[in-house]
């Protein structure tokens, strides 16, 4: 594949309920700096809204966002909505709740379920919106979903919300979030070197859930970005095609089925077109026979 510029329409489309996004998106956890939960270096403001409008100029119409996602002087939500409002009406712009972080950054103790409603407010007026496309539900550490579930369907209900989705989950929760309102993705941690998520992304697949990995590319380097040596078979494929090993990975991501989005994020405008690009990308099964070696027992 050479590097000329692709659009994000080359991905393919899902439904997220009634709103259909391209399948690659566009992750803002990095706009904040090179690692926004540990108050990274702030990213220069200016390129991060140049990747943002470049984004969107791309074809990607579905970005992932938090108000949890700033650092000591760069705010996600604030770079969006400086860079993209007025949103244009095919735009899908999600949020997560649940986690909470003070004004020093730090981690505290996570939302109760009276308090989504102010972490949900608060997400609309950084983003200066009246509703929130999808909102998901971070689960954190608890057992059971359902009060917590049950307080976002009530925005829901009430129009600051229009579709729901849980990130961090478990089969388990996806079940008793269902049992309160429609779940239209789920957010978990998947990729080719962290397949613990293959239940979730099947169980996906049979209920016609979209499925959205994080840390697709970063890997076990995780918050901190693709910071280890990358693994002898994505090389491999990598060298082969004429591409970057972050290619090969979204690629392989987005192969995992039809209903699988990626949300690559980055602060680099060159890193942006890469990225958009793997969804031009198509691995052969020789490829993806040795990238799923990585981590998966033989079959």
């Amino acid at each position: 594949m050479t590097s000329r510029t692709v659009s994000a329409a080359a991905a393919g489309t899902w439904m997220l309920g009634d709103l259909a996004v391209n399948r690659i998106g566009f992750g803002a956890m990095r706009l904040t700096g090179s690692a926004a939960f540990h108050q990274g270096t702030p990213s220069n403001r200016g390129q991060a809204i140049e990747v943002l409008r470049r984004a969107v100029e791309l074809g990607v119409n579905h970005i992932d966002t938090a108000a949890f996602y700033f650092s000591r002087l760069r705010s996600a939500n604030e770079l969006i909505n400086s860079a993209l409002a007025p949103y244009a009406d095919t735009l899908v712009i999600a949020a997560k709740v649940g986690p909470t972080r003070d004004t020093d950054g730090e981690w505290s103790t996570p939302a109760r379920p009276e308090q989504l409603r102010g972490q949900v407010e608060e997400n609309l007026r950084q983003l200066g919106r009246e509703q929130l496309d999808l909102v998901y539900l971070r689960v954190m550490g608890q057992d059971c979903v359902s009060e917590h579930f049950g307080a976002l369907a009530e925005l829901r209900d009430a129009g600051l919300v229009r579709h729901l989705g849980i990130s961090g989950a478990r089969p388990e929760h996806l079940a008793q979030a269902q049992e309160i309102a429609p779940v239209v993705c789920v957010q978990n941690r998947y990729g080719i070197d962290a397949p613990d998520g293959d239940e979730m992304l099947r169980a996906c697949a049979a209920q016609g859930i979209a499925f959205a990995p994080f840390f697709s590319i970063a890997g076990e380097g995780r918050e901190t970005g693709a910071v280890r040596a990358e693994h002898d078979q994505v090389s491999t494929v990598a060298r082969a095609h004429g591409v970057s090993p972050a290619q090969v990975r979204l690629a392989w991501t987005l192969e995992q089925g039809a209903h699988v989005l990626a949300i690559p994020g980055t602060g680099n405008p060159e890193h942006l077109v890469d990225n958009v690009a793997a969804g031009a990308l198509r691995l052969t099964d020789d490829d993806l026979q040795l990238l799923d070696s990585l981590g998966r027992p033989a079959t």
